[in-house]
């Protein structure tokens, strides 16, 4: 007969020795994410602790007939956005993502938007409204977002920071602004590849 209570320790232990902190959980290589208790910008480091994103791909938002990747990207520095064009902080954010990415564009950086929950023509609209011109994948239902496991398809505005592996570097769960963005991509970009 197995004690229940040396069962319950068991788990325990195993699920803390699979931790790599306290927002995210390493699934083999994958990123996980986990609620992060209240904050709104997580970070991990150091870079062998983050997960890896998982493909995405989806319709470009003003290139019909176009498919955009992730894998397009390979060895760049990823800011994914996910936003919608009935998103008013997503309005208030995107001349900011438009400047992180011609800033840091030279140095093998882009930011990829991901329009969720929205009409193909508004979301094209908003980027041309914009002059937005980094690429933005059409994904109404959210169904991309799987390639980050566990993240809230609720939480819009939301930023990743993929590193050149395209493992999570960080994460804003709300409205970002140039300097605290361009600050993060710039030093992770700097990174060892």
């Amino acid at each position: 007969m197995v004690h229940r209570g040396g069962l319950c320790v068991a788990a325990a232990l195993l699920l803390i020795g699979c931790g790599t902190g306290t927002d995210a959980v390493a699934v083999g290589d994958s990123f996980e994410f986990v609620a992060p208790g209240g904050q709104t910008t997580i970070f991990y480091d150091p870079p062998a602790s983050r997960g890896r994103a998982g493909e995405m791909s989806a319709k470009s938002v003003t290139e019909p007939g176009e498919r955009i990747s992730l894998s397009d990207f390979a060895g760049q520095v990823v800011v994914v956005n996910i936003w919608g064009s009935w998103c008013g902080p997503c309005r208030e954010e995107a001349p900011a993502l438009q400047e992180v990415h011609d800033i840091a564009r030279p140095s093998g950086v882009t930011v990829l938007g991901v329009a969720v929950r929205d009409d193909q023509q508004a979301a094209a609209d908003f980027m041309r409204n914009w002059n937005l011109t980094y690429p933005s994948l059409f994904d109404q239902p959210g169904r991309t977002l799987a390639a980050f496991r566990g993240f809230p398809r609720n939480t819009i505005p939301s930023t990743l920071v993929l590193d050149r592996s395209h493992r999570v570097a960080a994460v804003f769960l709300t409205t970002v602004r140039a300097s605290e963005l361009l600050s993060v991509v710039q030093r992770v970009a700097s990174e060892p590849a």
